[in-house]
């Protein structure tokens, strides 16, 4: 695969370049504010466990090894690469942020995998339909056998009056400083 002006084999990822992520989480946080849609995003980002971090928003691509892990506490100040949903609403509004991933091998690029992200004033079922679509669409043009696709979603039904709500759901790369932190997914 071409990257970043330099070609990198599958087989060649166990040579990391510090800036492929290793690991990574998904996770989704939802708030409600008297203040300001500001304070409800802050606070959402409290609620996902993400707010003491400095968010650099990236585009949509998982390195062919990356493993998805339970939430990393990620040590504050950390520069932190993420692709993330947001939306922010007003009394009466009902709003959704969601997140779907999946791994898959295409022909050219061999082995890695992919993000989508939605939010709208929609319901958790109509995002989630969103989301998928939006998967396969990336998956087609890329001619991609995709895998298991996962999906995070987090909503507010209705916003109360006089409030603020913002929702935010996103897959987390976790930074080398905290790989000390990280303990593997479990699946059932």
């Amino acid at each position: 695969m071409i990257c970043g002006g330099y070609s990198m084999r599958q087989e060649d990822v166990s040579k990391r370049d510090p800036h492929l992520p290793k690991y990574f989480f998904v996770t989704a946080g939802k708030a409600l504010s008297p203040v300001s849609e500001l304070n409800a995003f802050d606070e959402a980002l409290m609620n996902a466990g993400i707010a003491q971090c400095n968010l650099v928003p990236v585009s949509s691509i998982l390195p062919a090894d990356a493993v998805e892990v339970d939430f990393v506490p990620i040590t504050p100040g950390a520069i932190v690469f993420t692709i993330m949903a947001r939306i922010e609403g007003s009394e009466g509004d009902s709003i959704s942020a969601g997140v779907a991933w999946s791994f898959g091998v295409s022909e050219e690029y061999g082995r890695y995998g992919i993000v989508v992200e939605a939010y709208g004033k929609v319901n958790k079922e109509e995002l989630k339909d969103e989301l998928i679509r939006k998967l396969l669409r990336m998956a087609e043009v890329r001619k991609m056998d995709l895998e298991e696709i996962k999906v995070k979603i987090e909503s507010i039904e209705r916003i109360p009056k006089g409030m603020y709500g913002s929702v935010i759901a996103a897959v987390i790369f976790v930074p080398t400083v905290d790989y000390h932190k990280v303990k593997r997914k479990l699946y059932v």
